[in-house]
């Protein structure tokens, strides 16, 4: 498969360990966490059946309830929307249920390793997807400035793209110790591991990616700089990203978590909807049968959040849209951290005034899709001149960006992904309906493909989405700015509390945004289990001395602390 960071390290020693998203802020094997026989941890029997908020149901949520159930706490789950979150998988109406589109998160890499035990453990499958130059995708077409280039591996592009892919790979390693990097959380050598980023944290926390590119002499061309952007390597063009922090680009490329990617054969709101229903064969307190729904009147969670404030004892008091109000002793809160800010009203003695002012500066990156369904997956016809596809996976500078072409077989009706688009890009789509984005996306991709009529396989309405337009979310996913790591570190260590005054204590922030891997649903499972570990600890409870948990080791693996003067 085509890698983000092509040639920067070999890849085909077959005995070279697997990467995972094994930091490098905090390297911790979540993966191992979850896999000991010994379980997460256990509560006094005293505290059992104890509620506990767990507020949002996207995939850190229902994983953060999930656990707790087990441990025999029983989580009151209260959910805004739908269960999913950005795992959000939809239909197309009046076509096939078999027909879906992933409106968020549709793509997974096997770096994702605590996810994958949820992916496993709910038996659901996942095959390759087809990002630009995949081995899953058959062909790809990059038109830039009006010039088109058909490829079915990178070798079949012009020369200027290998030395884009090249000085890529010569600016990491420069730049940014990437084999040395690779190597050591390839081993999970925490030494090194922390070594290598305490100075790079330090020395580019300021720095934004496009500075980066700049200050390397593989990357003076500013041709290359525009290519790289339109384009890049592994799922498609940079530029979006450009403005944001390099130290968020170099987690994703570490870990590659841009790589091999995997989509969840059926939609991935699968993962979040079986959680809910399953019944652990290994439970606390609960009958066995007992499950995240049968804990829930009506098999439902609660609805919208409201209101949080404190009360006396330094519980958690939360108001619903149903004007519902319950004391809690402890809460876990997922959904995005701006909800804290506009659609809840909060106390403003939740949070110490540091972490309100990390939220407050978090940053969210705008992003837009648009499917339509189709009768067949036509673009595998060929071209009677060429002898090519008559239509590709598609990275353009046109309106469109990303086109991705989705089928189940052959004979099947298909999908087309018809643009997916971020930041700029995105909020260009804004005030345009479905049916008038399609428009422009067809007329777009006409000019790229003259002989392919497109319209003529179309059998239902598009759907679409834009994630800074949803009430629930107002934004996809959080990305740094330079001079942000210090909030971000705030926000994901908020899981160790003893050092808070007592008054601050007992709400914990989970989800993906809190992560250092926003944007990826492991980032939302490792912050799930930070907040489970949490909750543990705040009812007296502990982890097996045989698998101790991500608080058990902050001490020694905590992430780098820069001074604040």
């Amino acid at each position: 498969m085509t890698s983000t960071v092509p040639n920067a390290i070999e890849h085909a020693d077959e005995q070279q360990p697997p990467i995972t998203m094994f930091g490098p802020d905090f390297p911790y094997a979540y993966d191992d966490f979850l896999a000991h026989p010994a379980g997460l941890g256990q509560i006094p029997a005293t505290e059992h059946g104890t509620e506990v908020a767990v507020i949002g149901g996207g995939l850190s949520g229902i994983v953060a309830a999930y656990e707790l159930m087990k441990m025999g706490l029983k989580p009151v789950v209260y959910e805004a929307d739908k269960i999913g979150g950005r795992l959000r998988t939809v239909g197309f109406d009046g076509c096939d249920e078999s027909m879906t589109a992933e409106m968020g998160a549709m793509r997974f890499p096997p770096s994702s390793t605590a996810l994958q035990h949820y992916i496993d453990l709910v038996g659901l499958e996942t095959r390759p997807f087809p990002n630009p130059l995949s081995e899953a995708t058959p062909s790809t077409v990059v038109d830039l400035k009006g010039e088109s280039h058909y490829a079915e591996t990178l070798d079949d592009l012009p020369q200027v793209y290998r030395d884009v892919a090249d000085a890529w790979a010569k600016c990491l390693e420069e730049g940014a110790d990437f084999s040395d990097m690779n190597r050591a959380l390839r081993e999970r050598d925490v030494p090194r591991i922390r070594e290598i980023w305490a100075k790079l944290v330090e020395k580019l926390d300021n720095q934004t990616f496009y500075g980066f590119l700049c200050d390397s002499e593989a990357f003076k061309s500013f041709r290359h700089r525009e290519i790289f952007g339109q384009v890049g390597f592994g799922t498609g063009g940079w530029d979006t990203d450009f403005p944001n922090s390099i130290l968020e680009i170099l987690r994703v490329v570490y870990t590659e978590a841009d790589d091999h990617h995997r989509g969840i054969v059926g939609g991935s709101q699968q993962l979040p909807l079986r959680l809910w229903e399953r019944e652990p064969e290994k439970i606390v307190h609960w009958p066995y049968g007992t499950s995240l729904k049968s804990l829930h009147t009506d098999g439902e969670p609660r609805p919208a959040v409201t209101r949080l404030n404190r009360t006396a004892g330094n519980r958690i008091t939360v108001t619903d849209a149903d004007g519902d109000i319950r004391t809690y002793r402890a809460a876990i809160f997922t959904a995005q951290s701006w909800m804290l800010l506009s659609k809840i009203a909060c106390d403003d003695s939740l949070f110490p005034i540091d972490h309100w002012t990390a939220i407050e500066r978090t940053h969210y990156m705008e992003s837009s899709k648009l499917f339509v369904p189709v009768d067949r997956p036509f673009w595998l016809d060929k071209d009677e001149e060429t002898g090519r596809d008559v239509m590709s996976m598609t990275l353009t500078d046109r309106m469109t960006r990303g086109t991705y072409l989705l089928d189940d077989g052959p004979d099947k009706p298909a999908v087309i992904c018809l643009s997916y688009t971020w930041c700029d890009d995105s909020l260009k789509w804004l005030p345009l309906s479905a049916n008038e984005r399609m428009e422009v996306m067809l007329k777009s991709l006409g000019e790229i493909y003259p002989k392919v009529d497109i319209r003529k396989h179309i059998i239902g309405n598009p759907v679409t989405v834009s994630w800074e337009n949803e009430p629930y979310f107002m934004g996809a996913f959080k990305a740094n700015l330079p001079g942000h790591y210090r909030y971000q570190r705030r926000l994901f260590t908020h899981f160790i509390q003893e050092e808070l005054p007592e008054d601050k204590r007992g709400i914990f922030l989970a989800g993906d945004d809190i992560s250092w891997t926003a944007g990826w649903a492991e980032g939302a499972v490792q912050t799930a289990l930070n907040a489970v570990w949490g909750v543990m600890h705040h009812f007296g409870g502990r982890t097996d001395a045989t698998n101790p948990g991500p608080g058990d080791v902050y001490a020694e693996i905590a992430p780098v602390e820069l001074p604040e003067d």
